[in-house]
């Protein structure tokens, strides 16, 4: 009986072996861009990305999916060397006309909105016109009204900006009056709204929108997994209602919120 045991042990041993040696490898790239992804050169990466790739590879055990830190700026050449298979929460737009992708869309939508600080009388013709007017920037983003142009000389120059790598920092500025307009991404802003209702209160967020992120994701032409293969696991992490609960929780799914009461 022992004997039997032992053998039926090292049978679900080399089973659980031979399933994780199954399992493809699938490298998904990732710069710091809150709420997406936060820190992810970090040990414990946060932001909606890191959850989501943990909720895939809970699901399922065909691929495997692992965090690649890069930067904004390097991204476009890290995807198409190979160091990474594919990015989430991308636009074409934003830098990779040069790049050989496939875009596949998320259905997920954000955007970036205009911020400044609430004054007596100040209302939203004060996002009319940035003339004159001081930009509060988040380095290497691509921006509408800037014609989707990063490049940080021409954002100085053109639009009297000051470049961060922070919200927070952009927001605070607004605060204290070193900067009149600030562009945020909108996801973001809410949870800002939601963790510092007080600060919140002193600011103006504009109707209009600089522009609106229509997701996709962006596969290397040699990427592990395929698109449509891609799509098929979110859709079956949908129907376990784990997407939604997920996006949901970083403010993705009411797109239609007013932000201002």
């Amino acid at each position: 009986m022992a004997a039997l045991l032992r053998w039926v042990l090292l049978g679900l041993m080399f089973s659980a072996v031979c399933a994780v040696q199954a399992a493809e490898g699938v490298r998904v790239g990732a710069y710091h861009f809150p709420p997406y992804v936060i820190k992810p050169e970090s040990e414990r990466p946060g932001g909606l990305l890191p959850e989501l790739l943990q909720a895939l590879n809970q699901m399922q055990s065909d691929y495997r999916f692992s965090l690649v830190a890069t930067s904004a700026m390097r991204r476009y050449r890290d995807l198409q060397s190979g160091r990474f298979d594919l990015m989430l929460f991308e636009s074409p737009a934003w830098g990779w006309q040069d790049t050989p992708h496939t875009a596949l869309d998320l259905r997920v939508e954000d955007a970036e909105v205009y911020v400044a600080r609430r004054q007596p009388g100040r209302d939203e013709h004060y996002f009319d016109e940035f003339a004159g007017k001081r930009m509060a920037l988040y380095s290497g983003y691509h921006y509408g009204f800037a014609g989707f142009n990063s490049d940080k000389q021409f954002l100085t120059h053109a639009f009297n900006a000051v470049l961060t790598y922070s919200h927070d920092s952009n927001l605070i500025m607004l605060l204290r009056g070193r900067a009149d307009v600030a562009v945020v991404t909108r996801s973001y802003l809410r949870s800002y709204q939601q963790h510092y209702p007080e600060q919140s209160s002193a600011l103006l967020v504009s109707q209009r929108v600089d522009q609106i992120y229509q997701h996709q994701a962006l596969f290397r032409p040699e990427s592990t997994i395929q698109p449509h293969t891609f799509a098929r696991l979110l859709e079956q992490l949908n129907r376990d209602k784990q997407l939604d609960k997920l996006l949901n929780r970083y403010h993705l799914r009411d797109a239609s919120a007013l932000i201002n009461d």
